[in-house]
């Protein structure tokens, strides 16, 4: 981790000129007394850092230092820069280290381009926190310690001990082979097998977890992203998951298909309006997706769903209901 550290510390320089040992140890995440034995150990080796006294001092290179670093042409490293700026690497504990390769890729490319690339990396956005109606995609908190003992295990192939609490059960102590990880949404899951049967685990519901010595069974080569498929699927139509016919008006098709789980069946209705067929988690996820079109969406079937949405409307209007002394 020092050798990282000190890396980074010499790229932070060399990209941005002097700065305070205050500054190092909030960029570094360290405290100032680890930043100046840093640059101890950084002079020792023959990396010419110099201190600046003074209000407005602090730590610099002698100009020209370079780094022995791989280098990349313009498009390389712009193509990585904006991949690194998604946020799945923290669902997987990756973030500082993410951080930490980025400055690397930066100092990678040739002078003439660095700028260039910096500056461009400002004008492209991924998955930004909020959409256009101001709706914010919540991360989950996953501890750093239990993200990384998982990740070790996926990528070691071992097995691994999991603490799980399963909504509406009693946290278990559960051995996985686990296959993969995932993330979705800010959401991270991880994928295994348990008795040879496929399970998915959510990782903000790990509580604890630790890699054991033995091998995990499982191939030696996976397609994650058509397991992911696979599973998904199996979440659509297993459980309680309810299917309903909806009428909807085409300007908020979108709005109901992005809260369903699935689209079986659409067809165009009279005057601008749309027939689907759909599959909801369970009957609470179906009425409160109904709810949210108000009148821009009827559900037709079935019979409890219309009876539910009509009785929850009747207590909203006997709520508002203006009395007599108004």
């Amino acid at each position: 981790m020092r050798a990282d550290r000190l890396v980074s510390l010499v790229l932070l320089l060399r990209q941005r000129g002097r700065l305070s040992a205050a500054t190092l140890a909030r960029e570094l995440e360290v405290s100032t007394r680890t930043v100046l034995r840093d640059i101890e150990a950084l002079s020792a080796a023959g990396v010419p850092v110099y201190a600046e006294r003074g209000r407005h001092g602090g730590f610099a290179l002698l100009p020209g230092f370079q780094t022995e670093l791989t280098g990349l042409n313009h498009d390389e490293a712009l193509a990585l820069l904006v991949a690194g700026s998604r946020r799945g690497a923290q669902a997987f504990g990756l973030g500082s280290a993410l951080a930490s390769a980025m400055l690397k890729v930066l100092d990678a490319l040739p002078e003439s381009h660095r700028d260039t690339a910096a500056g461009a990396v400002e004008r492209l956005l991924i998955d930004p926190e909020t959409d256009l109606l101001s709706r914010r995609l919540v991360a989950e908190e996953v501890p750093e310690s239990i993200v990384a003992e998982i990740r070790r295990a996926v990528l070691a192939g071992h097995k691994l001990h999991i603490h799980y609490a399963a909504v509406g059960q009693t946290p278990k102590w559960r051995t996985v082979d686990p296959i993969g990880l995932v993330t979705v949404r800010e959401q991270g899951y991880l994928l295994a097998t348990r008795s040879g049967a496929d399970r998915t685990y959510r990782l903000s519901r790990v509580l604890a977890a630790e890699e054991l010595a033995e091998p995990a069974q499982r191939p030696d080569r996976v397609d994650l992203d058509r397991a992911w498929q696979e599973r998904s699927t199996q979440f659509r139509t297993g459980g309680d998951s309810v299917t309903v016919l909806v009428r909807v008006h085409a300007a908020r098709r979108e709005d109901l298909v992005g809260t369903a789980l699935a689209v079986l069946a659409e067809e165009a209705d009279a005057d601008g309006w749309l027939r689907l067929e759909v599959t909801f988690q369970d009957p609470r996820h179906a009425e409160w997706a109904l709810w949210q079109l108000a009148t821009n969406a009827e559900a037709l079937a079935p019979q409890w769903l219309r009876t539910a949405l009509r009785n929850r409307a009747a207590a909203i209007a006997t709520c508002y209901e203006v009395s007599s002394d108004s």
